[in-house]
């Protein structure tokens, strides 16, 4: 079995483990990573038994397809230049930090028949996938993702470190287009935005509340739907899943009429998940299952939740 060659540009905090897992698929061959940390490249390489580079360009004509994890601020360059040297390239969150970045590589990429992947991590999340099919038509989501200080991806706002992930997987549900958003946000800690809430309403009228903080007392990560037949609440942290749904049977209980059943699902291995899965769709040119254009579209939303807030935080200083 013929290997795919890949590489990592950007072997800081999620890198690296992009190396490691790549590292331990069978059927890659890890050919290098890059970082411009070069004594931290030489680190992970040795760790992973590949090469280290300090410029992605020294990957040209050596891979396949690229993971990049670098900074936000170096997605558009780093796979705008692999993208013309006909490589795949998964991206992580944001695609990009500007629509008309990612609307050229989208572009570039499409022209050349090559493959796209944005590292939406939450599309793989065990919860997620075990609740496939059961998640139809929701009307109102409320979403709260509060995270303890890290003290790292400050130089972005919260909004497009932690609420993105929740944004796409909103969009992901809904499937509808959005009709106005909602926002409020400040700054507490770091230059940037550390909480915000919005309010996204959708075309086929949907509602979802999404709360995003880096700055909690703990960690707590809780999704909640609300659907005609359904309500469906996830704990991830807990890892447990609760169903309320209509059941005949049930004349007594909590809910009469309403049938309860709750689950736990295993942690898993997200990360591995997804890049088996970017693996695969390079492997046999398909569709990934985060497009650059789902990518994108998380990426418009967060824009204009941040707009959002700006022009709040402007009237509110009026």
């Amino acid at each position: 079995m013929e290997k795919l060659r890949i590489g990592v540009v950007g072997v800081g905090y999620l890198g690296k483990f992009h190396a490691q897992k790549y590292h331990h698929m069978p059927d890659v061959e890890l050919v290098g990573v890059v970082d411009i940390d070069r004594d931290h490249a030489r680190q992970v390489a040795r760790d992973n038994g590949t090469a280290h580079y300090h410029d992605h360009q020294a990957l040209f004509g050596k891979v396949d397809a690229i993971s990049i994890a670098a900074p936000t601020p170096a997605h558009f360059k780093i796979a705008k230049d692999f993208l013309l040297q006909d490589v795949d390239v998964l991206i992580e969150k944001p695609i990009t930090s500007v629509l008309e970045d990612a609307d050229e590589l989208i572009e570039i990429a499409e022209s050349r028949g090559l493959i796209i992947q944005v590292g939406h991590l939450e599309r793989f999340n065990p919860a997620v996938v075990a609740l496939a099919g059961k998640i139809t038509r929701p009307r109102f989501i409320e979403s709260h993702r509060l995270s303890l200080f890290q003290g790292r991806c400050t130089d972005v706002s919260v909004v497009l470190d932690l609420m993105i992930h929740d944004i796409d997987l909103i969009l992901n549900l809904v499937r509808s287009n959005i009709k106005s958003v909602h926002a409020a946000g400040i700054s507490v800690i770091s230059g940037n935005i550390d909480i915000a809430n919005a309010r996204l309403e959708f075309a086929n009228g949907a509602v979802a509340n999404v709360t995003a903080s880096r700055i909690s007392a703990k960690n707590e990560r809780k999704l909640r739907l609300f659907q005609k037949d359904a309500y469906i609440s996830i704990d991830f942290a807990n890892h447990k899943i609760t169903i309320v749904q209509p059941d005949s049977s049930q004349s007594g209980g909590i809910i009469p009429g309403m049938g309860i059943e709750e689950m736990t699902f295993d942690k898993g291995d997200a990360l591995d998940d997804e890049l088996k899965s970017f693996v695969q769709a390079v492997k046999n040119r398909r569709q990934p299952d985060v497009t650059g254009q789902m990518g994108r579209d998380a990426l418009k939303t967060a824009l204009s939740i941040m707009e959002q807030i700006q022009e709040t935080s402007q009237h509110l200083v009026c």
